[in-house]
């Protein structure tokens, strides 16, 4: 099932896409957020009341898409892991994850503008795939990891470079307002195989500037499941960033970084297209 966050005639809910129209499943729960929803009454209860219903609208009259988990309690980000990315940073593998945070209100929808602030010109694309967790746990084993997954998104998050190279903690360079995008859907996990590779990749203004696939990740999936519920509870609706391939335009030579009037891209096989314009904040 595909799950999605909106603003419908001036009211934010989130539903099921089901053939081109949209099941208002928030109306139904009086919720309206979707990491709420997984925390309250979980993911099965969503798919079930999403797949009984008839479509309140059509998908074309989304008002706007907001992030498919507009309310995550937690959103944790992997760096460094993709080897090209890696070795384009100069850097080495390390031995465990490299795990930053976002906050939630850096996140936008799909088709929504990713803001180029005043005090940067270097912001940057990064084509990630996002994890949803649906079930709780502390220290889940890799073997049990896909078991607390609720589905799968396309994600960019968008760094504002100079700002994230400040020190050697990255916070303030990834989590400026408005530019860490996510959707439109979220793809539920039974679509989507266990060992299933999914391949990503970015476009900005049409031209693809990274190209992976998920059997190149360093960590897997739940490897970062695993770690990061070691140091703390996963709790439904928290989401896990997966990290990006290498290609970044800020080791490009010449730098290629973002700009008012572009349009970025982020596409990931069974989950969609996620683009966004760029404007000028």
């Amino acid at each position: 099932m595909k799950l999605v966050s909106f603003s419908h005639n001036g009211n934010n809910s989130f539903g099921a896409v089901i053939n081109e129209g949209v099941v208002d499943i928030g109306a139904r729960l009086k919720l309206t957020d979707l990491g709420a929803a997984l925390r309250q009454v979980g993911i099965d209860h969503v798919k079930d009341v999403g797949a009984k219903a008839n479509a309140d609208f059509a998908l074309s009259e989304i008002g706007a898409y907001r992030p498919v988990v507009a309310d995550p309690n937690k959103i944790f980000c992997a760096g460094l892991n993709y080897d090209e990315h890696v070795k384009e940073t100069n850097r080495q593998r390390t031995e465990r994850p490299t795990i930053f945070m976002r906050f939630a209100e850096s996140q936008i929808g799909h088709e929504q503008a990713i803001l180029l602030p005043p005090e940067s010109d270097r912001l940057d694309y990064e084509a990630e795939i996002a994890v949803v967790i649906g079930k709780s746990g502390r220290r889940i084993s890799e073997e049990k990891a896909h078991e607390h997954i609720a589905g799968f998104a396309c994600y960019n998050d968008g760094s504002v470079r100079d700002w994230q190279l400040h020190t050697g903690q990255w916070g303030p360079g990834k989590n400026f307002e408005a530019t860490g995008a996510f959707g439109p859907v979220l793809v539920t996990s039974d679509e989507i195989g266990e060992n299933e590779v999914l391949t990503l990749e970015s476009r900005l203004n049409g031209q693809v500037m990274q190209h992976a696939t998920t059997d190149m990740l360093i960590f897997s999936i739940p490897a970062l499941i695993a770690y990061c519920s070691t140091f703390i509870t996963l709790t439904p609706g928290d989401v896990i960033v997966t990290g990006t391939p290498g290609g970044v335009g800020a080791k490009r030579n010449p730098p290629v970084f973002m700009k008012h009037g572009d349009v970025v891209e982020v596409e990931v096989s069974k989950l969609g297209v996620l683009r966004n314009p760029i404007r000028a904040e």
